[in-house]
């Protein structure tokens, strides 16, 4: 019950784009077609989970130790740079089919806010079960991490999808491009905010 709590909160109530704000520059920039924004969510949701691991491990075992968590904003970026950069060689060796085809979403995915907002959301949050709070362990970070990602790859295929609508629709000459994509945008958050009651 706790991980069905997490996902359908991830997803839906704390949607990392449409709540959080998160994520907004790839969200706007690669929505175009949806063919880009799934290729875009697909590399967004195993970057994600990925560096969350990779982050959860290192606060939980180097940094909190050494009592050094100041330096985790730092040591996160680093973290998920230098794990972006070790994908895209291990891609280009081992699969050069699926690198030709995210080769060129895994550097934006450098500069993606959420994937840093998740790891630093994941080390600080605390979910309340049974009435008491406690910080997520490895699997519940891994979990909300995955949801999250697949919470982000929704709204962009959903946001992508309206966009294609749209470039087929006539649009008033002033709202063409980024205003219509903006409203879009805000009424998508608007929906998403219904399922605030749900969790």
């Amino acid at each position: 019950m706790e991980y069905l709590i997490i996902i359908i909160s991830a997803i839906f109530v704390n949607n990392i784009v449409l709540s959080q704000f998160l994520g907004i520059c790839p969200f706007l920039g690669v929505s175009n077609k949806l063919s880009t924004a799934v290729g875009m969510s697909g590399a967004v949701c195993f970057v994600i989970t990925l560096a969350t691991l990779v982050t959860y491990l290192l606060q939980v075992y180097v940094l909190a130790p050494l009592n050094i968590e100041f330096l985790q904003t730092i040591a996160f970026i680093l973290v998920i740079a230098a794990l972006v950069q070790m994908v895209e060689i291990v891609l280009k060796k081992v699969s050069p089919s699926l690198y030709s085809a995210l080769g060129i979403f895994l550097p934006l995915i450098t500069t993606n806010c959420a994937v840093l907002g998740v790891a630093l959301i994941v080390v600080t949050k605390e979910f309340s079960f049974g009435g008491e709070p406690h910080m997520l362990n490895l699997v519940e970070s891994l979990v909300y991490a995955l949801s999250t990602a697949v919470g982000y790859g929704l709204a962009m295929v959903l946001f992508a999808g309206i966009r294609e609508t749209l470039a087929l629709n006539s649009v008033p000459k002033s709202f063409k491009g980024v205003p219509i994509a903006l409203i879009s945008a805000g009424i998508m958050a608007m929906a998403f905010m219904g399922f605030s009651g749900l969790v």
